[in-house]
């Protein structure tokens, strides 16, 4: 049986990702902001191509890895049926590294210059990227937080000193750089083999039962898949469609606002490595509990990062005075953080914890066509990069809104309040940012931030509260039992071998469940 999920130890889980996460705030800031002070606008323009299109091989392992993170997330390592995950990793690094061939062939011969070598850096990252990945979700399905900390750490550390170095020896073109992100995928990969051993080597299941496998996780984990896929276009498409209809400049400068904006969002990311495979262990019916004080907590600290937008653009200002555009962007589009935050790490993770990948999809793609439509009518109607900003923000408000009702029906909460109130809050920050001066500006947000406290502080308290509680009583949560995979003529036992009825049981509501979705 799974490992029960306890208080302390969910909160110990939380604090080792934000510990680690420190290590990458320090990273996130040293390729944000000190490597545009030392490389030419141009240089940085290409280095973001390369970033914007590595966050698309992903999408080749088809679903695989999202299939395994919904499939194994109730087991333990020593649970795993090791032959069989080795064969769904060694095809999927054949089959990566097939494409990664083809791609630098093609590249070769029908590419030159500059797009040539972007082009060979990224196809080079579909087997690095996947592999990677592969072992990252290894360590978070089976609630190895301790093991995920490490591999971060080292990753993130190595890529710091890479970069450091590269700025020591006074590198100045993209492709050092590109590199530099390449050989930490593979030192990454070897650190994870460290602690994987059962699962890269040794002997794999016979070649019909992996493909079976591989079958049951592609069908299980392709909606989500496409689901985090469309909704990964929100902030993606635009970027592209200004990369494809303005300037190198135009798109660097827009890069460097997206990059700033993604330093807040360190935190977040390192809370949602834990949260989901801990949902998929708590008792269901303290879910809709949970979700309402994580939201409440969640909104009044990030609209509070908002505040943080107004001293950061006189420091940015001072050090990097040729990206003052950039921060103009910022202003618009920073209110994202919220919204973005609490998708990624509470609705989505709900959403998968009650088996609703296809809602997630289905509001990921109506919200993707929304969004791709309305940057092209921006971009090649109109004209203008700020409406597209504005676009941008809308639709991933209406992403998020969307979310969050699908979330209140499968959990019976009912939140309409806080809905537009935070609307309000955001709508206030960007006209503070766009009409007043910065520090007039600052106060009043500030102001805004003081209302929307005290219309909440009913929330705040009980959220107080139960924080309070949760760290002096360390009970379990539930026991959380493992689940086994299986079709009508053919059992695939990822749990020990025996005759535990409770696993048994589990599997069947499991079976079930597939085939409800």
């Amino acid at each position: 049986m799974a490992q029960k999920i306890t208080a302390k130890k969910f909160t110990l889980n939380i604090i080792i990702s934000i510990s680690v996460q420190i290590v990458s705030l320090a990273v996130s800031f040293v390729t944000t902001l000190i490597v545009p002070k030392f490389i030419d606008e141009y240089n940085y323009a290409y280095w973001q191509t390369y970033v914007l299109y590595i966050a698309y091989v992903g999408i080749l392992h088809f679903g695989l890895l999202d299939g395994m993170i919904l499939r194994y997330s109730k087991y333990d390592y020593n649970e795993l049926d090791k032959p069989l995950l080795r064969s769904q990793f060694k095809i999927l690094l054949g089959f990566t590294g097939m494409l990664s061939a083809i791609g630098i062939i093609v590249s070769l011969f029908s590419l030159y210059g500059t797009s040539m070598l972007i082009a060979l850096f990224v196809v080079i990252a579909i087997t690095t990227k996947n592999a990677v990945t592969f072992s990252s979700y290894s360590f978070q399905i089976t609630n190895r937080i301790d093991k995920y900390a490490i591999l971060s750490l080292a990753q993130r550390a190595i890529y710091g000193v890479e970069i450091a170095l590269l700025l020591i020896l006074g590198a100045k073109s993209f492709y050092w750089f590109c590199i530099a992100d390449l050989v930490c995928d593979v030192a990454g990969f070897c650190i994870a083999a460290i602690f994987n051993k059962g699962i890269y080597f040794g002997k794999s299941a016979p070649l019909k039962q992996a493909f079976a496998e591989l079958k049951r996780n592609i069908s299980g984990g392709i909606i989500l898949m496409l689901a985090n896929w469309s909704a990964m276009l929100l902030v993606s498409g635009a970027k592209m469609i200004v990369q494809w209809r303005w300037d190198e400049l135009v798109f660097g400068k827009l890069s460097f606002a997206f990059s700033v904006s993604n330093v807040f969002l360190v935190f977040i990311s390192a809370a949602s490595v834990v949260l989901f495979p801990s949902l998929k262990r708590v008792d269901q019916a303290k879910l809709p509990n949970i979700y309402v004080q994580m939201r409440n907590g969640m909104s009044l600290l990030l609209t509070a990062v908002l505040l943080f937008y107004f001293p950061g653009c006189w420091l940015l200002e001072m050090w990097l005075p040729q990206y003052v555009p950039s921060l103009i962007y910022l202003g618009i589009m920073l209110p994202m953080i919220v919204y973005t935050s609490k998708v990624n790490l509470l609705t989505n993770n709900y959403l998968k914890a009650y088996r609703k990948e296809r809602v997630m999809f289905f509001i990921n793609l109506c919200t993707a066509i929304l969004g791709l439509s309305s940057f092209a009518l921006c971009a090649y109607v109109f004209d203008n990069v700020y409406a597209l900003l504005y676009c941008l923000v809308g639709v991933i408000v209406v992403n998020s809104v969307a979310s969050e009702i699908a979330v209140q029906r499968v959990t019976g909460t009912r939140i309409i309040k806080e809905f537009i109130l935070e609307i309000a809050v955001s709508v206030a920050f960007i006209l503070c940012a766009q009409l007043l001066s910065r520090w007039w500006a600052m106060l009043a947000y500030f102001g805004c931030l003081v209302v929307y406290s005290v219309l909440n502080y009913k929330a705040y308290v009980g959220l107080f509260g139960t924080i309070k509680g949760f760290l002096k009583k360390p009970k379990p949560v539930s026991a959380a039992v493992t689940t086994g995979q299986s079709t009508e003529t053919e059992s695939v036992n990822c749990a020990p071998n025996g005759g535990d009825e409770q696993i048994v049981e589990s599997q069947k509501q499991d079976i079930e469940q597939e085939k409800e979705q």
